[in-house]
Order: C-alpha cells, then structure tokens, then sequence
C-alpha cells in the first residue's frame, strides 16, 4: 500500500478517535481503513492502535509514530504550498517601511515593481526609529542598520560603509585628526541608532579594529539633521556615504582619516519570519536586490 496514504489513514483515524469516523472523513470503507493502519504495523513490526469494540487508543509506539508523522504531513504540505507560491501572482497590499536616508534609492524599485505587477498596491512608510514589524503589521522593512529583534528574517541587499567627514569650514579653526584616538578631542555628530553606539569603529590599514569613544553636543535619529549640522562646521560626521556622497564630490564636506575604514554594514530586506514568504514580499526583495546592487558605488 501507498505510504503515504497509510500515514495520512492513520492520522485520521487518531484525530476522529476510531476507523468508522476516519472511513467517514476520507470518504473511504472502513475495510480500507484498517488495510492501512495494518500495512503501517505490518512494516514497523509494533502495534500502534490499542482495539476494542468501543475505541481506539494510541499505544506507546504510536503516540511517537503519531507525532513524528503528523510533522512529516505538515511539511509535505507546507512544501506544497511554497512551490505552488513561485507561480502565484502576487496581489494585495505591500507594508513597507524603510528611511529617509535610503528612499532615493528604493522609490525606483517600488515604481518598477508596481509597473511589474499592477495587481499589487504599497503602503510605503517611512521615519528615523526602529519599527516593530509584527506589532505594526508591515510586510517587510529596508532597513541600513540592524533591527533588534532577533526572530526576524534578513537578506542582505548590498554592503555599505560609513564616511569620516567634515566641512572645510571646520577645519579651518580645528586640528585634522590624524589617528582614530584624535576623533575624541572633537565634537562627534552622534547617530542615535549607530549599532556600536559612542563607540565608533575602524579598520587601520593592516585590518586591526580601532575603537575610539566620542562624545559631542547632539544625538539624534535624524541623519538629515546631523549632515546640516556637519556642513554649517558644527563638528565630525560619521555618515553613511549615500547619505553625504553628493556633498564629498562637491567639495561641501571632506573626507577624513582615509587610510581607516570604518566598520561594514549592509543594507537589508527584513521581513517577519513566516512559515510562507508571501510571492509580493519575495518579488519585492528580489527586485530591490538587483537594483540595489547597481548602486554599490554609492555603498562603499
């Protein structure tokens, strides 16, 4: 008899508490039934069903065997339904959040995506603070910085590093540093959501991590507020560089300490871990992957 089917008999028949119920339920004799239950004792040499005139019980072996079952037929399902996702045309709304540092670079995706697939609309939000995905009910986030929940599924879109700057301005009245440590006697910019927070961390030119502790006169969520600050000579940024890239090659601000690179990070698609990605999520991410990985000249 087909495997398969015998483990999908003796499941119901478990889960209806006799042969005549789980006969019922699969449309199937009861005959039929016990043909099946007997294949599965016959193969595994135990018996799995305590008989009697009234019920049916689980022996010892067959509570396991019930269990590790049950898991094997849930899976087999939720293959089937992955593999029947690649074909489904997505549809519905997409929840994304992501921020202002990186819209210049996402708003073509979404006005590619939804050129692809008219079926699909987006909600696209976007702020400076850590947003709790489940809680908020978005689909995905485009994040350049880790998200704190660790139950969250990420692929990386593309890497990125930040920039030491500051305006020429600035250095007119202050000393240049010249090694990681001098960074301290300045005013720092601070970004509130930096992952390795007053800590900023290089890589000196035989790739040794450099840490050195800042300290300064603002911290904030705003990298837009910190890049205003930096250009009206306010003090040292630490920047990503898409976000100051325009103004290093128009000479506003001036890269610092080149030889010292800072950290690497990535820019990612973050979505709740789901047993099924949902195929408006999973074309979303692909095509902000391609697209994303165009612009690793303004990411390194």
């Amino acid at each position: 008899m087909d495997r398969l089917t015998s483990l999908t008999v003796f499941g119901r028949v478990v889960e209806c508490g006799g042969f005549s119920a789980a006969a019922r339920r699969l449309n199937m004799s009861v005959t039929m039934v016990g043909n099946h239950v007997q294949s599965l004792e016959d193969r595994l040499g135990v018996r799995l069903l305590n008989r009697t005139t009234r019920k049916v019980s689980l022996t010892e072996s067959g509570k396991y065997y019930y269990e590790r079952s049950s898991q094997i037929l849930a899976d087999l399902d939720e293959a089937d339904t992955a593999v029947g996702a690649l074909t489904t045309t997505p549809r519905g709304t997409l929840r994304i959040f992501t921020s202002t540092a990186i819209i210049r670079f996402l708003s073509p995706v979404v006005s590619e995506y939804l050129s692809l697939y008219p079926s699909v609309s987006i909600d696209l939000n976007i702020g400076e603070r850590m947003v709790d995905l489940v809680e908020e009910g978005y689909d995905l986030a485009i994040s350049a910085v880790p998200l704190p929940d660790n139950s969250l599924i990420s692929r990386r879109l593309t890497p990125w590093r930040h920039a030491l700057a500051c305006s020429p301005a600035y250095l007119e009245a202050h000393q240049p540093p010249s090694v990681p440590a001098d960074i301290g006697t300045h005013n720092c910019l601070r970004y509130a959501y930096y992952p390795y927070g007053d800590e900023w961390r290089f890589f000196d030119p035989n790739g040794e991590q450099v840490s050195v502790r800042v300290a300064g006169n603002i911290v904030t969520t705003s990298a837009e507020t910190l890049r205003y600050m930096a250009l009206n000579a306010q003090g040292i940024l630490l920047a990503p560089s898409f976000v100051i890239v325009d103004d290093l090659a128009a000479g506003k601000l001036v890269r610092l300490l080149p030889d010292y690179k800072p950290a690497e990070f990535n820019i990612s698609a973050i979505y709740p871990n789901r047993a099924h990605l949902p195929t408006k999520t999973r074309l979303f991410i692909d095509l902000a992957a391609e697209r994303f990985a165009e612009h690793r000249r303004w990411m390194s």
